[in-house]
């Protein structure tokens, strides 16, 4: 943990590299995450473009200050303690978009449900299964998101990322290593900034009806009217975490302000009072459950972030 003398240097030094960069000391966490749940983060940064992040990415390594880079905190549950060191929110910052004739790239920080109804507005198709995924464009690269038989792997062919060192550098097709809920990027210091993703020319009648179609069976289906951070397990091989956590006989366990969905077994939501035990705890009782009485080990798609 670094030293509030540590921080007062390194903002000293951020400031005279760069005075436009917003930063918040002692954030509340639990106003940055969709479970609405956190402590507080030492310093909670929002770069406005891809040259202030990489200054601060350089910055934090000559410091030796550890951080954390977010979108908009759609599938994070933070730690109850917070989050030491620098937490970088990309969301409501890099949100550049540019349109080439069926090539669309765009900043890390630009919402899933923006840049689908961008590329309705272009006539473009192929995004239509992310237009309801509450995450930005930067997280859905690095868990390569999908959703109803889509996933980012089906469009993206192109990214820019900054490496450790705050080096600037892209990576094409296959080198993304894309998987099941999985990249390249997957557990790494590695921080996506731009994506262009490559869709086809379509009619914007039937791309329209097919992304109201699947908000729909969205809104149908999921506690969208609840705070969570989306499903809260991978999908296991050859069957549903959700099927399995509801014949597990949990729909509706809670264990203090967390709760296992009554509207859809594979997310928990946040009753109103939650803390990260609470949804932690719940994912423990569930798995041991599961296993036990399916032989079936689930693992989580959400992501615990801060101090243990």
């Amino acid at each position: 943990m670094c030293s509030k003398h540590d921080y007062k240097d390194f903002i000293m030094d951020l400031q005279k590299i760069n005075r436009d960069i917003s930063f918040y000391i002692d954030e509340p966490m639990k106003n940055h995450t969709s479970l609405r749940i956190g402590g507080n983060a030492d310093i909670l940064l929002v770069p406005h473009d891809v040259m202030q992040l990489a200054q601060i990415i350089q910055l934090s390594k000559q410091h030796g200050i550890p951080y954390f880079v977010m979108g908009n905190g759609s599938n994070l549950l933070v730690s109850d303690k917070g989050i030491r060191g620098l937490t970088i929110k990309t969301h409501n910052a890099i949100q550049h978009v540019n349109v080439n004739k069926n090539y669309i790239t765009a900043g890390c920080g630009v919402l899933l449900s923006k840049l689908s109804n961008i590329a309705l507005k272009n006539g473009l198709t192929g995004l239509e299964f992310a237009s309801g995924i509450p995450g930005t464009l930067g997280g859905a690269i690095v868990m390569n998101a999908g959703a109803y038989g889509g996933e980012m792997k089906d469009v993206v062919v192109e990214t820019k990322y900054i490496d450790e060192d705050g080096t600037i550098k892209t990576i094409k097709g296959e080198e993304h290593k894309f998987g099941y809920r999985t990249s390249i990027f997957q557990g790494t210091q590695k921080i996506v900034v731009e994506s262009t993703l490559k869709l086809d020319f379509g009619d914007m009648v039937d791309i329209k009806n097919k992304m109201d179609d699947l908000n729909t069976r969205r809104r149908e289906k999921q506690p969208l009217d609840m705070p969570s951070a989306g499903s809260t397990f991978r999908r296991p091989e050859g069957y549903y975490a959700g099927k399995l956590i509801q014949d597990s006989g949990l729909k509706g366990f809670r264990i203090g302000g967390a709760q296992v969905s009554e509207k859809h077994c594979g997310f928990i939501v946040n009753t109103g009072n939650a803390t990260a035990k609470d949804v932690l705890d719940l994912v423990q009782h569930i798995q041991a459950t599961v296993k036990e009485k399916f032989n079936v080990e689930l693992h989580t798609e959400i992501k615990f972030v801060g101090e243990r």
